[in-house]
């Protein structure tokens, strides 16, 4: 079921990005400044996050495209 779920979630590669920003700690603030974009739009891109994988929560977020294995090795823009 994971590998159907996998290829029913589609998140942007910049989505990806800050879910792996957040999950190594960052703040809203430090995702902004390391990707160039402003705050509001990283909060735009974790919503769109938390829509697609059906949390509420960074955390859960992270867990959940860690699970489907969405999430990065390394950043796909920086």
């Amino acid at each position: 079921m994971l590998e159907t779920e996998r290829e029913l979630i589609m998140i942007t590669n910049r989505e990806a990005d800050v879910l792996l920003l957040l999950a190594g700690g960052c703040s809203y603030g430090q995702i902004a400044l390391r990707l160039g974009i402003s705050v509001h739009t990283v909060g735009t891109h974790v919503k769109n996050c938390y829509r697609k994988l059906g949390v509420r929560r960074a955390a859960h977020a992270v867990a959940r495209a860690a699970e489907l294995e969405l999430m990065p090795e390394r950043l796909s823009s920086v």
